[in-house]
C-alpha cells in the first residue's frame, strides 16, 4: 500500500501532539513501551532458552555418539568397514553394562561405558581430567558425585560386580573384579556424575568374560548437522539384523519437552505484545475522536476515504514499528551483556543470581538465533498493523455533514 507525501506529512503532524501531555499521549507512550518490553523480553528469554538447549545438547553429545548401531543379539563381532563415510570423525566400538560398584563403606548401581584409548581425547570429560594413561588395565574413571558418595579418591581401589556369572563349588555367582580409580570427572550434569563410569573396552570384555565381542558401534561425526545423511547411508550398509538410531531418537522425549516448553514460552510472552497492541487501538480511537474536524476538512478539500485510512494506518504502524525496532535493539544488547548485568546485580544488591555451584555453568548460556529474532520482529509488526486497521477504517468512514454543521 503506497503512502503519498501528503499522507506522510499529515500522519507526522498527528504524531507530534503525542509527545505532549494528556490522556492520548500517556496511552500512546504505554503502547510504545509495552511493545518495546514485549519484543525485548521475547528475544532475551528465547535466547537464554536456546543457550540452555545448546549447552544440554553439547553435554549429552559430549558423553555419547551421534549415531548408534546395535545388533539384535547382545554382542557381536562382525561389523562393517565405515572408513569410506567422510563425515565420520571417529568410531567407538564399545560395550555398556549395568554393574554394582562397591567401596569399603558403600555400594551403588551404575552404568559402565567402555571408551577406546585412542578416542578418549574427543570426549568432553577430557577437559576435566589431568592425568595420562587413564584407561590402563583394571583402571576406571568415576563421576565426582559417584566417587564422593562412595568415599573414594583417585588411586583408591573399588570392586565392580557384573551380571556375568562364574561357576564355583557353591554354585553360580556374579563375576567381580577389583579396579583402581584412575581419575574422576565432572560433567555438570548430576545424572552422569552420579551414575556413570568409564573404562577401556578390554577391561569390560574381561569383566564379562568376552573375547572381541562388542555391543554397540558408536559413531561420532565431524558435524552434527550430517546426522540424517550419515544415518541414511548406514541404513543402506547394515541389514535388518541391525538397529541404527541417532542421538535424537534416543532422547526424543527429552527434546520434545524442551521444544514444547519453548513454544509455550513464546506464546505466553507474545501476550505482552498483544496487550500493547490494544493500547494502540485505544490511542487511535482517541486520536480519531480528537481529529474529527480535521478529518472533515481533509475530506472537504478532496481527500478520499482510502487516503484517510492510510494516514491513520501510518500513525499506528509508526508506534508499533518504532517500539519493535527499539525493543529488538534493547533485547539483543541485553542478551549479549547478560552475564555482565548478572554480575553487576549480584555485586550491587548482594544477590546470587544463577549460582554456578547449582547450574554447573560459569556463565549464563545464551544463543542469539537470527531467524528467531526476525520471526519476533515480523510477529510484532503484524500485530501492530492489525491493531490499526479498525480504528483507521472508522476514521475513513467519518461523516462530515454533522461535524461541519457544528463548526
Amino acid at each position: 500500500m503506497p503512502f503519498y507525501y501528503f499522507e506522510r506529512f499529515i500522519a507526522f503532524r498527528y504524531l507530534v501532539p503525542l509527545r505532549k501531555g494528556g490522556l492520548l499521549s500517556v496511552i500512546s507512550w504505554l503502547s510504545f513501551i509495552g511493545i518495546c518490553i514485549g519484543v525485548a523480553t521475547l528475544i532475551i528469554v528465547m535466547s537464554v532458552m536456546n543457550g540452555f538447549h545448546d549447552e544440554l545438547k553439547k553435554r549429552i553429545i559430549g558423553f555419547n555418539g551421534h549415531i548408534y548401531i546395535k545388533n539384535i543379539e547382545p554382542y557381536f563381532e562382525n561389523d562393517k568397514n565405515l572408513s569410506e563415510i567422510k563425515e565420520i570423525l571417529f568410531i567407538d566400538r564399545n560395550i555398556s553394562l549395568q554393574a554394582l560398584i562397591s567401596s569399603a563403606n558403600k555400594s551403588s548401581g551404575i552404568v559402565i561405558k567402555s571408551i577406546n584409548d585412542e578416542n578418549i581425547k574427543f570426549y568432553e570429560i577430557v577437559d576435566n581430567l589431568n592425568n595420562d594413561n587413564l584407561l590402563t588395565a583394571n583402571s576406571i574413571i568415576l563421576g565426582e558425585e559417584l566417587a564422593f558418595s562412595l568415599g573414594v579418591l583417585p588411586g583408591d581401589t573399588i570392586k565392580v560386580t557384573s551380571s556375568s556369572m562364574i561357576s564355583t563349588p557353591l554354585g553360580q555367582i556374579p563375576r567381580s573384579h577389583k579396579m583402581r580409580v584412575s581419575a574422576t570427572f565432572s560433567s555438570g550434569m548430576s545424572e552422569y556424575d552420579k551414575n556413570f563410569a568409564f573404562t577401556s573396552l578390554a577391561n569390560v570384555q574381561k569383566l564379562l568374560s568376552l573375547n572381541n565381542e562388542i555391543s554397540t558401534i558408536e559413531i561420532h561425526l565431524k558435524d552434527i548437522n550430517d546426522v540424517e545423511k550419515v544415518k541414511s547411508d548406514l541404513l543402506k550398509i547394515y541389514n535388518d539384523d541391525y538397529l541404527v538410531k541417532d542421538w535424537i531418537d534416543l532422547n526424543s522425549s527429552f527434546w520434545e519437552v524442551l521444544a514444547t516448553e519453548r513454544e509455550l514460552m513464546f506464546f505466553v510472552l507474545s501476550l505482552i505484545i498483544i496487550i500493547a497492541a490494544f493500547n494502540i487501538v485505544t490511542s487511535l480511537f482517541i486520536l480519531v475522536q480528537n481529529k474529527n474536524r480535521e478529518i472533515a476538512v481533509l475530506k472537504t478539500i478532496g481527500s478520499s476515504d482510502s487516503s484517510i485510512l492510510r494516514i491513520f494506518l501510518l500513525v499506528g504502524t509508526f508506534i508499533g514499528f518504532s517500539g519493535t525496532i527499539i525493543g529488538s535493539i534493547l533485547g539483543i544488547l541485553f542478551t549479549i551483556n547478560i552475564d555482565t548485568i548478572r554480575n553487576l546485580l549480584n555485586s550491587t544488591f548482594n544477590l546470587n543470581l544463577f549460582p554456578s555451584e547449582f547450574y554447573y555453568l560459569d556463565k549464563m548460556p545464551t544463543s542469539i538465533d537470527l531467524t528467531q529474532i526476525i520471526l519476533i520482529i515480523f510477529f510484532s509488526l503484524i500485530i501492530s498493523i492489525i491493531a490499526t486497521v479498525y480504528p483507521a477504517y472508522k476514521a475513513s468512514k467519518t461523516e462530515i455533514r454533522g461535524i461541519l454543521n457544528n463548526v
